[in-house]
């Protein structure tokens, strides 16, 4: 398989994850069931692979409630949101604002002093990204429909990945365990941490398409998807799977233009360009090809690796 088509292929699974999410939840399912079979069906896939290559789950109390800590961050608490988030936001959109990860982690480790001053063309990028969330929103226009607590769940979500990468990338990575191992322990650990959601919801009709969607999102566009990343950048770097996430947001927006009929509007194709534009311009000379760590595959693979 060629570099081109894996990475298609990877782009077209992570990405479809927001229109799975819209489908399952058009058809009965609440935004705590999908978390909880998600991660379940997720965790499930990832413990499969980890045992078929001999990778061991972590043994000790320590690595495992730094677990705790990551899977609520990047797992748990970001799926749930983009969920609720979805209720009221076209999946196209989800996709794209979920690209303003790396924004969120540039911001974060300037906070925390991991970041060297910003020079002029990280500034712009930075403004540029934020920009492009607002002209999303467009909340000058009340009829727009974007700007609502839905919107907002969707920016927490992708501020709660960058968090996820900082806290993982200080505790968790070069500690001896296997990088898929781990994964399939954080998933596991988010299963758990997902569960008191259940008891939040409606009672609607759930339907066969919606048990379909949710098994699709966790199977094929976590689980999987997850363990391809890894492949990628164990093969062919981070840079191959920081040019996925690039892609993503144009997934989202043609598969909920197309399955979905979501309508494309100019004010919204005009956003995503300006944030990821961007996120281009922040991630300027400032990530040279490395080793792949655990944080790699713990979450999804958006433009920027914190």
């Amino acid at each position: 398989m060629t570099s081109a088509i894996r990475m298609g292929v990877l782009a077209l699974l992570w990405g479809s994850g927001f229109l799975w999410i819209k489908i399952s939840l058009n058809q009965g399912l609440t935004p705590g069931w999908i978390t909880f079979v998600r991660c379940l069906l997720g965790a499930a896939v990832l413990v499969a692979l980890a045992h078929g290559t001999g990778q061991r789950l972590p043994r000790d109390r320590a690595t495992w409630g730094r677990l705790v800590v990551a899977a609520f961050l990047c797992n748990a608490l970001p799926f749930l949101l983009f969920s609720i988030g979805e209720q009221t936001v076209d999946s196209g959109v989800a996709g794209v604002l979920n690209a303003t990860t790396p924004l969120w982690s540039l911001l974060i480790g300037l906070a925390l002093g991991s970041e060297r001053p910003l020079r002029a063309a990280r500034s712009a990028g930075l403004a540029l990204g934020f920009a492009g969330v607002l002209l999303i929103f467009a909340p000058w226009s009340h009829g727009s429909g974007l700007m609502s607590w839905g919107a907002l769940a969707l920016l927490g979500a992708s501020a709660s990945y960058a968090v996820a990468f900082a806290y993982m990338a200080r505790h968790l990575t070069g500690r001896g365990t296997a990088p898929l191992a781990l994964s399939a322990a954080q998933l596991l650990t988010a299963t758990g941490l997902s569960t008191p959601a259940l008891a939040v919801g409606g009672s609607a009709t759930v339907t066969w398409t919606g048990i379909l969607a949710v098994v699709v999102l966790g199977i094929f566009a976590t689980g999987l998807t997850f363990h391809l990343n890894y492949r990628m950048i164990a093969d062919e770097g981070p840079t191959a799977a920081a040019t996925v996430g690039y892609l993503l947001p144009v997934v989202s927006v043609t598969l909920g233009a197309l399955v979905l009929d979501e309508p494309l509007t100019a004010r919204v194709m005009a956003g995503m360009a300006v944030v990821l534009v961007g996120v281009g311009l922040t991630r300027a000379k400032t990530e040279p090809d490395r080793k792949p760590r655990a944080a790699d595959t713990a979450g999804p693979p958006l433009p920027a690796r914190p």
